[in-house]
């Protein structure tokens, strides 16, 4: 035997939850370079002071703000790895258009 609790909650629709959409790598690292202090910054910098944990990830973050002119490549200090220049911009909520 069903109550009245039952047959309302079955006419009713179930509401659906709409997950904010997460910030893509390149929009993470854009939101934390104002914050680096120095003028340029290597891919170990990316990946031990941001959020970017994977090499992959702030290698292709990097590459995205390049195209969009917010880092510029530089002669790392080791020819293993990246470096990019800090291009500087007062911009106050800055965003990356992919």
């Amino acid at each position: 035997m069903s109550n009245l609790f039952d047959k309302l909650d079955a006419k009713r629709p179930t509401p659906e939850i709409k997950q904010p959409a997460q910030p893509s790598h390149a929009q993470k690292l854009l939101t934390w370079l104002p914050r680096w202090p120095r003028d340029t910054i290597t891919v170990r910098q990316i990946r031990v002071y941001s959020s970017l944990k994977g090499r992959t990830d702030a290698i292709n973050a990097a590459e995205v703000l390049v195209a969009n002119g917010w880092l510029s490549p530089t002669k790392p200090h080791r020819p293993d790895t990246y470096a990019w220049k800090i291009i500087r911009k007062n911009v106050l909520n800055p965003t990356v258009e992919m």
